[in-house]
C-alpha cells in the first residue's frame, strides 16, 4: 500500500484539531442563551466538549476524509482506546476495504482484492499485482506495531494521539438549533476557519461529548460521527493461520 495513503488516515485528528484558532465571531457572553446548555456560549460549549472529548479512554470514530495524493476519500470505521488498541475498516474511494486490528505489538491487516489493486504501486506489472493479490486477498497479516510500514497506522490507534493538542481551543463558536445524532440529542455549534466552515454536535445529556464534526473545506472536507464512547474496543487478534509480512520480507 502507498504510505501516504496511511498518512491520510491521521487526517482525522484534524477534525478536532481544526476547531483550534477558528475565529468566528462568537456568541455574546451576556446574551444568556437558553435550552440546552443554557447560560453558555457556543464557544463554552464546544471548548467543555472537546476537553469531554479528550479525556474519554476509548470512542468509535467513523465517517470520510480526504486523501490529498489521490484527491479521493478515505472512509473509515475504528474503535480505539488510550491503550494504542484499535479494530476497524478503512476503503479509499469505496474501491475495497482493510480490516484491521492492532493490540500489544502487532498489527493485523486483511484486505480485499478491490484494496489490494487500488493500492498497488504505479511501477507494478499486472503479474506482480495478480500474485500480491492471489498470497493476500481475504487472509489476515501481521507484523510489527513498530515497524516502519505500520508506523502510520499505529499512531491513529492511540487516542491520545488522535486527539492530542485539543484540550485548549479556546473557541469562537456560535450556537446553532437542536437536533439528534443516531437517536442522541444534541446542540449545533458552527465554527469558522478563514473560508473553511465546521459544524460540530455535542450530546445535550449525559456528558457534553462530541457527536459528529463535519467540515465545508474545497481542500480537506470532513466528516466523522462519535460514538461507543468508553466501551472496550474488540481488539482481539485473529485466529487461524496469519501470515507474516515481517517474516515474508525480511
Amino acid at each position: 500500500m502507498r504510505r501516504t495513503a496511511l498518512v491520510a488516515l491521521c487526517l482525522a485528528a484534524a477534525a478536532t484539531a481544526g476547531l483550534t484558532g477558528c475565529s468566528s465571531g462568537g456568541d455574546k457572553a451576556d446574551s444568556k442563551p437558553k435550552g440546552p446548555f443554557a447560560g453558555q456560549t457556543g464557544g463554552e460549549i464546544a471548548d467543555r466538549a472537546v476537553r469531554t472529548t479528550s479525556d474519554a479512554g476509548s470512542l468509535r470514530m467513523k465517517g470520510d476524509v480526504a486523501d490529498d495524493e489521490s484527491g479521493g476519500t478515505i472512509t473509515l470505521d475504528m474503535a480505539l482506546n488510550k491503550k494504542g488498541e484499535c479494530a476497524g475498516t478503512m476503503s479509499m474511494g469505496g474501491r475495497g476495504k482493510a480490516d484491521l486490528i492492532k493490540t500489544g505489538g502487532t498489527l493485523y491487516m486483511k484486505y480485499d482484492e478491490k484494496f489490494l489493486r487500488e493500492q498497488a504501486s504505479e511501477g507494478d506489472s499486472k503479474a506482480e499485482t495478480d500474485n500480491t493479490v492471489a498470497l493476500l486477498a481475504g487472509k489476515w497479516t501481521k507484523m510489527s506495531a513498530s515497524g516502519q510500514d505500520a508506523k502510520d497506522i499505529t499512531g491513529f490507534c492511540d487516542l491520545d494521539s488522535v486527539l492530542g493538542g485539543a484540550e485548549d481551543v479556546h473557541s469562537n463558536a456560535t450556537r446553532g438549533k437542536t437536533t439528534t445524532v443516531d437517536g442522541a440529542p444534541a446542540l449545533v455549534l458552527h465554527e469558522k476557519d478563514g473560508k473553511d466552515r465546521y459544524t460540530l454536535t455535542v450530546a445535550t445529556e449525559g456528558k457534553p461529548y462530541l457527536l459528529k464534526i463535519v467540515g465545508d473545506s474545497a481542500t480537506d472536507p470532513i466528516t466523522l460521527t462519535f460514538s461507543d464512547y468508553e466501551k472496550p474496543v474488540p481488539a482481539k487478534a485473529p485466529t487461524g493461520k496469519v501470515l507474516d509480512l515481517d517474516e515474508m520480507t525480511g
